[in-house]
């Protein structure tokens, strides 16, 4: 992807008497309408997150998750697979020091030496070619697609495509072959990595939420507690990293309490539902930016 003709391409100003659309009126909902995405990350990443996750979906408040397709237990995600909301969690870093996967292509600039990606954001960064990273991508895709999954999404572990222009490029460009709405950053975020990823997107006809609420780590409850407190009208995102307790959770991540704590909020919280209620939200998922984006 040609990422700095992008930057040349300009928004062209309305007409006199235009009015811009909003994303909440192109799903059908009234444009002061506060919609919700409960996206769950981490699917397949082990039986303990499966669980958690396919629970939160389909008893829980999530609306959607992401599928990690590189890791041990994505098929076995799939294999309970019943139609659920699902995009794929685009995998290019492993951080854990114990608990590996690695890329399902041929892509030595994607391998750390321990058996793995790249534990960090910045190793891949530094070490990975653009063209492995465009393959290994697009492989994850089909892969989810081959396994049954009928993909609505599309976002990144540890935002590794979203903070740097050219990894960025690789994500937009498939977003575009596979006509899939994305996870972007907040719009203040754009000041910090040096480039209008959301106007890149927009100019594709990609869509993407239009709030992010981003958080360090995982362990996600004050944050959301406080987003939902003061959403904004237009569609919003939150993730959490639900997941069951187990001895496999806690010996293979961590920060294994967060993710458990993930799990109670989504699942066995009445707090945090009334939270959710009081709101005023309506629940949606990718799946509906999806059918939008592919209907035109």
């Amino acid at each position: 992807m040609q990422l700095a003709r992008r930057y040349a391409l300009k928004t062209r100003p309305l007409r006199s008497g235009e009015s811009v659309t909003t994303l909440s009126e192109n799903l059908g909902f009234d444009p002061d309408a506060k919609l919700l995405i409960i996206n769950c990350d981490d699917l397949g990443s082990c039986w303990s997150a499966n669980v958690g996750i396919y629970e939160s979906l389909r008893t829980g408040l999530a609306t959607t998750a992401s599928l990690m397709v590189p890791c041990p237990w994505a098929r076995s995600a799939t294999a309970n697979y019943r139609g659920d909301d699902i995009g794929v969690h685009l995998t290019l870093n492993s951080e854990f020091d114990e608990y590996r996967w690695g890329p399902i292509t041929q892509a030595p600039s994607l391998l750390d030496g321990n058996g793995g990606f790249p534990r960090t954001v910045e190793d891949t960064w530094d070490h990975a070619d653009l063209d492995e990273v465009r393959r290994e991508l697009q492989a994850q895709i089909e892969r989810a697609i081959l396994w049954g999954i009928d993909v609505t999404h599309l976002d990144s572990h540890m935002g590794t495509l979203q903070l740097r222009a050219d990894f960025f490029g690789v994500y937009l460009e498939l977003a575009t072959d596979f006509n899939l709405p994305l996870r972007m950053g907040p719009v203040e975020g754009e000041s910090l990595v040096g480039f209008p990823y959301r106007e890149l997107a927009r100019q594709e006809g990609v869509l993407f939420p239009d709030h992010f609420i981003y958080y360090q780590g995982v362990g996600s409850r004050p944050h959301i507690e406080e987003a939902l407190a003061n959403l904004k009208p237009g569609v919003t995102e939150i993730y959490l990293h639900p997941a069951i307790d187990s001895d496999e959770l806690r010996a293979a991540h961590p920060d294994w309490v967060g993710r458990v704590d993930d799990y109670k909020m989504l699942n066995h919280d009445l707090r945090f539902r009334n939270l959710v209620e009081k709101a005023g939200v309506t629940l949606i998922g990718y799946r509906e930016l999806r059918d939008q984006q592919k209907a035109g």
